[in-house]
Formats: structure tokens, C-alpha cells, sequence
């Protein structure tokens, strides 16, 4: 299927009527979050590297215009001004890793009005996914207090590229690698596991299972304890590991009851039979609330690995989303409908210390001692700049992490801050929906 393709269809209709009623001036649309979801203290920004692969390689060919028809039921003919159409626009956008608040453009498009407005869905998809499991992930890192923190989510992510896109977001965030091996391999993460139940069934003994996966893999070993009575298989995976002469970098894992209690007994069992250095891993069911309760309650547990609840950021697995038209031909745009009015005119957020923010106008000077956060990604359809790095966003993370307010970063019952408006960019609000409001009683 080509990329063209993936996209709503009255993105196909109104760019068609658009190009038939010769209306291609420039149009800049921007891409926000209405309102945070809750349970959220703040919102790290993603997809913004997937986006841009797709406004790179976006060709609507001869194939792509007999679909669009078939799907239309209209002959080609119709469809035909559609063909090569290309994104050779400008994206001003904010980095990838980088916190962000409600109302802030994550990014902007300026381009000929049918090739802004045809990107829209596209967009949307990757930036709305890939910021609702980066914020998630990200709380993850913050609930484990240091502990490391890895990814088991593919098998129940919504689509195999989500279960890639979840792995590369938890790396970007701080997770220390992923089960994931085509992820692993696409963005040099460590690749980690264990064994599964079904392993140790076949054995039909632990003993012998535990051996066998030693045998094969003579290196630090996980061996899987909860198949059928948790302490019993402490137990014998510490008489192996006595067995077999390993003790460092190797671990049991609990991925079953009650996590804290069993993991109290593990500890007890594996330091009695003189292996302090075996690590515990906890799995089955966590995300950064059960990974706070495990953490505030003691739990000797030395590494989190997260999956379902993760992957699919269960408690908010959409972020509300927009992307509106804010200029056209030189004339700012806004929304007025009820609990969806847009602020008009292309802009830029100014960020001070501690996450002071101030969404403004894009020709608008910062105040001293902030910094822009949109930056040109994309210039006449092509990027600026090299495509970012894993090791760029992950430190941009951390460095707004560090100016986060404490009430932030809670994990239960947060306060996310509020961006500022600046005053030019107010009045331009109030101007324009006066004039629209104007015209509107003008035609009544």
C-alpha cells in the first residue's frame, strides 16, 4: 500500500476541491494537545522522526489516484490533479524528548494549502500514539526511583510497528532495553529476556528446564520461578545456580501474585543459599502505579519490566489532539465552535526556567532568559538537519525532567503546569473573532 494512501478520505476530497478552485496559497496548521488526560503531570513530545519520513517520501502517483477513485466511485479523470502531489512545504517543530504542555503546538505545517491539509491524519496518528506511550513510559522511569525499568510490551501493542515505536520510546525516556529483537537491532538497544512458562512445562521440572537453558546459554541466565509454586522455584533455580557456579548478572523473575510478598521470600531464599548477587525481576501487569506501590512498599526488587499496560498506555491511550488551520494566504484563522475554539497565527513557545512557558506569535522576540522550542525541522519539503538521534531525545528528556516541578512529576494526582499566553498573541485572538463574529451577524 503506498503511504499516499494512509489517510482519511476527506483529506483526499478537500485537497481535490482545493486544487480545482486554484486555493494553494500557503496555509500553516498547527498540532496541539486540547487538554491533558488525566493522571498526567506532563506530556513528553514524539513521532515527530516518523512524520517527517512520511512528508519525505509522499507521492501521490497514478496508483494512488485509481485508488482514491475506485474508493470515490468516480472515474480517474476526476482525480487526475491529485497526481504528483508532494509535501514541499516547512515544519517548525518541537524536538523529539522534549516536555510539553496543553495548548503548545507540538508542531506546525506551512505549505500550498491542499499538501498541508492532505498530511493531516498521518500526522496525527504518529505524533498522538507515539506522545501517549512516551508520557507513559516516562512515568514508568520516574514511579521505578533508579531501578531500571525494561520493555516486554510487543506481544500486546496495537500492530507490530506500534510494539517497534513502543520499544524505541521507552529507550527514549530511560528504559534499559527491550524484548523486542527487531526493535533492538533497529536502534542499538539491549536486547533482554527470559524464558517463557510453556519452557519450563515442556521440561515437566524445573530443575531440568533451568539446566537445559543454561546449557544453551552459558551466560548470565534469567530463570522464570512462578510456573507452579513461586518460593519452591527460588528454590531450585538457586540450587542450580549453586549448581552451576553463577551468581552475577543473573536473576530469578516473579511474574505472577502478589509481587512485594514474593519477592521478600525470594530474597530471603536466594541470600541464605549465598547468592546476594542474583538480582529479582518483576513483570506481569505493571505500569508506573504498580511499579510505585512495589517501590514505596520496600519490595526487594531490582529491575521493573513492563508490558500490556505500557505498550497501549492503557489508562489514557489517546491524547485529544488537533490540528487546525491558523493561517491562510496571509490571513490568521481560528475555530470558534463550543470547547474547540483555536488561537489564530503561526507561533512559537518561549520556555523559562522551571518550565515557565508562554505560547506567543511566531515574529514575536522571547523574553530574556527563555528559549524557543520550535525549531525548522523542514524546509521546501526536505528536512534541515539530519534526522535525530535516540541519544538527542533521551537527553532532552532528562534536561526537562530536571526543571519539572516536583508536583509534576507525582505519580498519583499530579499538577501539570499551565502555559502562558503572551499579550500579542491575545489580542490577535480577541481581533479575529471579533471580525469573524462581525461577519457572521453581517450575513444573518
Amino acid at each position: 500500500m503506498s503511504n499516499a494512501q494512509v489517510t482519511d478520505l476527506y483529506e483526499v476530497t478537500m485537497a481535490l476541491s482545493y486544487l480545482r478552485e486554484g486555493m494553494t496559497a500557503p496555509a500553516t496548521f498547527s498540532l496541539f494537545v486540547r487538554k491533558p488526560p488525566p493522571e498526567r503531570g506532563f506530556l513528553v513530545a514524539a513521532g515527530l522522526e516518523s512524520s517527517l519520513d512520511h512528508l519525505t517520501e509522499l507521492r501521490v502517483d497514478q496508483t494512488d489516484v485509481a485508488a482514491f477513485a475506485e474508493v470515490l466511485g468516480r472515474p480517474c479523470t476526476e482525480l487526475e490533479p491529485l497526481r504528483d502531489l508532494r509535501f514541499t512545504g516547512e515544519v517548525r517543530a518541537v524536538p523529539e524528548g522534549r516536555i510539553v504542555l496543553p495548548g503548545e503546538p507540538l508542531l506546525e505545517v506551512t505549505a500550498p494549502l491542499p499538501e498541508a491539509q492532505f498530511v493531516e491524519s498521518y500526522l496525527l496518528n504518529q505524533v498522538c500514539h507515539q506522545s501517549a506511550v512516551a508520557s507513559k513510559s516516562a512515568r514508568c522511569v520516574l514511579a521505578a526511583a533508579g531501578r531500571p525499568v525494561v520493555d516486554f510490551s510487543l506481544r500486546r501493542t496495537h500492530g507490530v510497528p506500534a510494539g517497534v515505536q513502543a520499544a524505541r520510546l521507552g529507550a527514549m525516556v530511560g528504559f534499559v532495553g527491550t524484548s523486542n529483537v527487531a526493535a533492538a537491532r533497529a536502534y542499538g538497544l539491549r536486547a533482554v529476556g527470559t524464558m517463557a512458562h510453556s519452557y519450563v512445562e515442556a521440561f515437566g521440572d524445573e530443575a531440568a528446564a533451568f539446566r537445559a537453558f543454561a546449557r544453551t546459554h552459558p551466560g548470565p541466565v534469567t530463570f522464570l520461578v512462578d510456573t507452579y509454586d513461586t518460593a519452591r522455584g527460588v528454590a531450585v533455580a538457586a540450587q542450580v545456580l549453586q549448581e552451576l557456579g553463577l551468581q552475577e548478572g543473573c536473576a530469578v523473575r516473579l511474574d505472577s501474585g502478589d509481587l512485594g510478598a514474593l519477592a521478600v521470600t525470594a530474597r530471603r531464599i536466594l541470600d541464605g543459599a549465598g547468592l546476594p548477587g542474583v538480582r529479582i525481576t518483576a513483570s506481569g501487569g505493571l505500569d508506573e502505579y504498580g511499579v510505585e506501590r512495589l517501590v514505596e512498599s520496600g519490595a526487594p526488587i531490582d529491575v521493573f519490566a513492563v508490558g500490556t499496560l505500557v505498550g497501549v498506555s492503557a489508562d489514557a491511550p489517546y491524547l485529544d489532539a488537533a490540528y487546525k488551520l491558523v493561517a491562510y494566504d496571509g490571513r490568521p484563522m481560528m475555530k470558534l465552535s463550543t470547547g474547540k475554539v483555536t488561537a489564530p497565527g503561526a507561533k512559537q513557545v518561549f520556555r523559562g526556567p522551571g518550565l515557565t512557558d508562554t505560547i506567543a506569535l511566531l515574529e514575536e522576540a522571547g523574553l530574556p532568559g527563555t528559549t524557543p522550542l520550535l525549531r525548522t525541522v523542514m524546509a521546501d519539503g526536505k528536512r534541515a538537519s539530519s534526522p535525530g538521534t535516540l541519544s538527542d531525545a533521551r537527553a532532552a528528556f532528562e534536561a526537562d525532567l530536571a526543571q519539572l516541578p516536583p508536583a509534576a512529576r507525582r505519580i498519583r494526582s499530579p499538577q501539570m503546569p499551565t502555559a502562558a499566553v503572551s499579550e500579542r498573541l491575545a489580542l490577535l485572538t480577541a481581533d479575529v473573532r471579533r471580525r469573524i463574529e462581525e461577519r457572521m451577524r453581517a450575513t444573518q
